[in-house]
């Protein structure tokens, strides 16, 4: 060949073979700084280096999206003026699927490879030409069981085997008290057996500890007679050393440890669908994409959600309809009665008071995406351009949808497209929960939705408004939040008590006779906003009254401000270990 002759143009079997190589590639980099960034979390945790572990939990956040946008602009180089040819792509996806067959996350390795395709196409619904609509592979069983947990048989010596487990967990900083560690586990599950009549013929115990925030957690299954029995014991670091905080043996507590309000675990699994089948065995109520969200996975977890959507929609006649609840000024929320999500949009116009803008609203969603969710948050799904059959809407739902979202719904040849929508786990409203609920049970959720403000609070997080209506109540009595519009750091508010008037005048002004920065915020104005119903006032303010006093909010700032990472146990005291080693802030 001369020497200045252009080079010959690839064929489209060897484009396909390359192309598919640098995603694999791609993947692979994804994979490895992912598991670098999760085995970094035992040493975050045995050496206190919560600031560490934050950062650690920010840069896994953002690392798909960064390897993706790589990916894509080299994928782009390579194919050319080819980039769109849906055959080459479709000859790239057969080259990738052999390339993945062998790997134990071969699961997530299509989820990556959609998520090149669907950033180059912005494919309306699926194609499973070009993308992993179905599996292509099945999850094999459990070959190996050693190497995701150990089993230990008790019989007789409930006492041993708790020493077994704790002396297993791998940490290389020293209890602070093991021996009374041990005793106190013990008597606490042989109390539980006991209660229960019944006795514990095996223990399993994932290999590797969950760690989240200042927390490392052993998850574990009880095997008895009379069922499958959850087991977690949380570990913390005390002044002198570590030592069991809590156990936890009950489906629903250990299910908020895994709750779609909460940050993700970091945790270290050679094959991440054993690991979630495990936790599912456990938890069998939590859906398979909640867990893997849990544990990291999320791009995955979205993936497996839409998948449940898409298996629930071909068995079910349901419609989708205006979601239960008030009409919020900036969102407008959807639903399938039979299908425990809702699908939020944002309007095109707010109407007054509401001053933020679009942009705004998608920034808070990516702050909460990134930030510790106290437990308080829920965490959305952002999905892009959705596709559904005409018939599944209620005319009441699609003529509001174009009416008020028509910059991100529209309808095309019999079927609704919806260009971007967060979903989320349904949960009731809490204005509608405290109308329906006991006056116990009303309580009960009115003091923990100011212990949610709270929370919130110590993860300098500001809720902004307060009413009923933008907090809703999970299955498990719990109260988060989801109006995120109006969120905002705690470090950037301004408390100020609100001013005396001057005047007879000033007092029946309709306008404020002072002036007000956008950050300034007045404590003592809380409870008249947040309308709480006369038979709950009592109990709030009974419990949650310093929520007015500006010295509670400036605290927390001055806590906040100095570096402080302040504990939230997601756990109930009830479950607790008396311990004098306990030293963490509460």
């Amino acid at each position: 060949m001369p020497l200045n002759s252009p080079s010959p143009r690839l064929t489209d079997s060897r484009l396909a073979n390359l192309a598919a190589r640098q995603i694999y590639d791609g993947f692979e980099r994804y994979g490895r700084r992912f598991h670098e960034i999760t085995c970094q979390a035992q040493q975050r945790f045995e050496a206190c280096d919560w600031h560490g572990q934050r950062a650690d939990a920010l840069e896994r956040l953002n690392l798909y999206r960064l390897i993706v946008d790589r990916v894509v602009v080299m994928v782009q180089d390579l194919l050319g003026d080819r980039l769109h040819h849906k055959v080459v792509w479709a000859s790239m996806k057969a080259v990738y699927s052999g390339l993945i067959a062998e790997r134990a996350d071969w699961e997530l390795a299509e989820t990556f490879f959609n998520s090149i395709t669907r950033r180059i196409f912005t494919t309306v619904g699926v194609d499973p030409q070009i993308e992993f609509v179905d599996p292509d592979f099945d999850l094999p069983p459990l070959t190996d069981p050693k190497s995701l947990y150990t089993s230990y048989y008790p019989d007789d010596a409930l006492a041993e085997t708790v020493q077994q487990i704790l002396l297993a967990c791998g940490l290389t900083v020293g209890f602070v008290n093991f021996d009374e560690d041990c005793r106190q586990i013990t008597h606490r599950l042989t109390c539980f057996l006991d209660n229960q009549q019944t006795t514990v013929n095996r223990i399993d115990v994932v290999n590797s500890l969950f760690y989240r925030g200042k927390g490392a957690y052993l998850v574990g299954r009880m095997y008895t007679p009379r069922g499958l029995v959850p087991l977690a014991l949380v570990l913390l670091q005390g002044q002198n050393g570590v030592f069991v905080d809590a156990v936890l043996l009950d489906e629903s507590s250990v299910s908020i440890l895994f709750s779609f309000a909460r940050a993700y675990f970091h945790v270290m699994v050679e094959r991440p669908s054993d690991l979630v089948q495990f936790i599912r065995s456990i938890i069998p109520r939590k859906r398979i994409a909640e867990i893997y969200i849990s544990l990291g996975y999320n791009k995955h977890g979205k993936t497996e959600l839409y998948r449940d959507l898409l298996n629930h929609l071909k068995q079910s006649q349901a419609k989708f309809e205006i979601a239960p609840g008030q009409r919020g000024m900036v969102m407008i929320v959807f639903s399938l009665p039979d299908f425990d999500v809702v699908f939020k949009l944002i309007r095109d116009r707010f109407a007054a008071p509401k001053k933020t803008t679009r942009q705004e609203v998608i920034k808070n969603y990516e702050m909460v995406f990134r930030h510790d969710r106290a437990g308080r948050l829920i965490d959305a799904q952002s999905f892009e351009f959705l596709q559904f059959k005409r018939a599944r809407f209620t005319d009441e739902l699609l003529d509001e949808l174009l009416d008020v979202a028509a910059n991100t719904v529209s309808v095309e040849d019999g079927t609704v497209v919806v260009s971007h929508a967060y979903v989320e786990r349904q949960v009731t409203p809490l204005d509608i929960f405290l109308q329906n609920a006991d006056e116990a049970t009303a309580n009960r959720a009115i003091v923990d939705y100011g212990q949610a403000i709270k929370d919130l609070a110590v993860t300098n997080i500001f809720a902004g408004d307060m009413l009923l209506k933008n907090f809703g109540v999970t299955r498990h009595e719990r109260v988060v939040f989801y109006d995120y519009d109006e969120l905002r750091p705690l470090t950037t508010c301004n408390f100020r008590t609100f001013p005396q008037s001057r005047t007879y005048e000033d007092e029946l002004s309709a306008e404020p006779w002072f002036h007000i920065d956008p950050n300034d915020v007045f404590p003592e104005e809380f409870l008249r906003f947040m309308g709480l119903p006369n038979s709950v006032k009592p109990t709030f303010l009974k419990h949650h009254s310093d929520l007015m006093d500006i010295a509670f909010w400036q605290q927390i700032q001055q806590r906040l401000e100095a570096g402080e990472i302040i504990t939230i146990r997601p756990y109930r005291d009830t479950h607790r270990l008396p311990q004098p080693s306990d030293t963490l802030d509460s």
